[in-house]
């Protein structure tokens, strides 16, 4: 990744700006470890006029010039065009702020808290802590589309996918596939805790 310029991320941005924002960031990484102009001209083998017409946007700068000055500051070269990728969103919930929800196809007694949203552009990902008490059903016919985890933090119980039975406890994990029938067939040690993330297939024309 380090010698290859993201392109795709640089769509619909004239020339102009993007060489300003490329002399913006060497300078700023320049400035940032203390480099004058002459210094670090010297380490990327370049002529000081050179490097200051790249930093002013005066000029454009070849990929090898790119990868001499990546490698003159130690940053990958992608560095230089993070202004122009797309955003990376992030789903933060703090502790105990997750939204208890009813979970279509839910049964009495398992509570669901969202711990997350969706955020990929192709997937649909739906992190909850699932609480099981004495008032929860036991119930190993869920089946919805696309994979699901399921990480045991507290309690203990027998869980079934398929035709298969797993006995859980605190620290186990099972990955399944989620079009088969599962769910809890018995719960031993109540109450039970456990994260589970459900990853399914975005339908087009959906997100």
């Amino acid at each position: 990744m380090g010698g290859q310029v993201r392109t795709m991320a640089l769509k619909g941005i004239s020339e102009n700006v993007i060489e300003r924002s490329i002399g913006q960031e060497i300078k700023r990484y320049r400035t940032k470890i203390g480099l004058t102009i002459a210094e670090l001209s010297k380490l990327a083998d370049l002529s000081s006029g050179m490097l200051s017409k790249i930093e002013n946007g005066n000029t454009s700068p070849s990929l090898a010039t790119l990868q001499s000055l990546s490698k003159a500051l130690n940053i990958p070269i992608t560095a230089f065009f993070r202004k122009f990728e797309e955003e990376r969103n992030a789903s933060f919930v703090r502790s105990g702020a997750g939204v208890v929800i009813d979970r279509r196809g839910s049964r009495t007694g398992h509570q669901y808290q969202l711990l997350g949203h969706s955020l990929g552009k192709s997937i649909i990902v739906e992190p909850y802590l699932m609480t099981l008490t004495k008032e929860s059903e036991e119930f190993p016919f869920f089946h919805h589309p696309g994979m699901e985890y399921i990480y045991m933090l507290e309690g203990e119980m027998v869980y079934t996918h398929g035709e298969k039975s797993y006995h859980l406890r605190p620290g186990d994990s099972l990955l399944f596939d989620a079009e088969a029938t599962h769910g809890p067939e018995k719960l031993i040690d109540l109450p039970i805790k456990f994260l589970t993330v459900m990853v399914s297939s975005k339908e087009p024309g959906n997100g």
